[in-house]
């Protein structure tokens, strides 16, 4: 029989406590603002990664989150809600663990605003090589005579300078001989009137020191050449430098010394007297030989 009295039944079947809808659906927004918390931090960060690894427990919390506000299995959404949210923790974990084992990229170098930079160095073409022109000598002229010599006198100063010339002899050399010439022949060139061959050929007038012959006196006897050739003036002056050549240092030596080494005279210090007046001839027929 029912008791009426209202006092519990000690063997009725225990009634589960009655959740309003209220309460579960107050719940489960509270899971939903969490879980969309959670997302939002994801997405809110860069890359690609992340946002697709939730795209999908995104759609799921919005449809979940439709099914909050129905009272009937309101246990349902709840619990695939927390795991939405375990989803995007599990995520973030993994998008922390990715940056961390990232490499950092290396810095760049910026230029110092106080250091200027300094332009590269232009290229420029090098010259092309060219060979500089050989200096040729100026050839003999023919100039009046100088230094107060005849036509005569200033010919066989001529012969004498041009010889030497051919020989490749340098300007000391040619005043040496000019001034010899002077010396020995006044620069005439002169037979023998002790030699009477020497009277067969083309003479300017006639000496009598022994037998020699030409413009440097020049003795056949004494091993200088036939007398025809010594009477050639061409042919005396080149036997005069041929021995000049031979006489060592020349070159330094006083000109009466370097020809009176080549002449023996008996009077060498005669020679140093013309050597003025040689250097003007020997500039005047060869200006610029050195």
């Amino acid at each position: 029989m029912r008791n009426d009295d209202g006092f519990d039944d000690e063997y009725a079947a225990p009634i589960p406590p009655v959740r309003t809808d209220d309460v579960a659906s107050a719940e489960t927004r509270d899971r939903v603002r969490q879980v969309r918390s959670r997302i939002g931090e994801l997405l809110g960060r860069r890359g690609a990664t992340a946002r697709l690894t939730v795209a999908a427990s995104v759609v799921s919390c919005l449809s979940l989150a439709m099914f909050a506000e129905v009272p009937t299995g309101a246990a349902e959404p709840a619990v695939q809600i927390d795991r939405v949210a375990v989803l995007a923790d599990r995520a973030l974990a993994d998008q922390a663990a990715s940056r961390a084992t990232r490499s950092e990229p290396a810095p760049t170098e910026t230029a110092d605003p106080d250091v200027q930079e300094q332009p590269a160095p232009e290229q420029s073409t090098p010259p092309a090589e060219t060979t500089p022109p050989t200096e040729q000598p100026a050839p003999p002229v023919d100039p009046d005579p100088v230094a107060g010599l005849t036509h005569a006198q200033m010919n066989n100063a001529k012969a004498i300078v041009r010889t030497g010339r051919d020989m490749q002899m340098p300007r000391r050399a040619l005043i040496i001989a000019v001034a010899t010439a002077m010396q020995e022949s006044n620069l005439l060139n002169l037979a023998s009137g002790v030699l009477p061959e020497s009277m067969n050929y083309s003479n300017q007038g006639v000496g009598w020191d022994h037998d020699s012959v030409g413009l440097f006196q020049q003795r056949s006897s004494t091993g200088w050449g036939p007398v025809g050739k010594l009477m050639d003036p061409a042919y005396a002056t080149a036997r005069f430098l041929e021995a000049l050549m031979r006489v060592p240092g020349w070159q330094w030596m006083r000109l009466t010394e370097a020809a009176q080494a080549v002449q023996v005279s008996a009077f060498p210090e005669h020679y140093a007297k013309h050597e003025g007046r040689a250097t003007i001839v020997v500039d005047a027929i060869v200006p610029g030989w050195q």
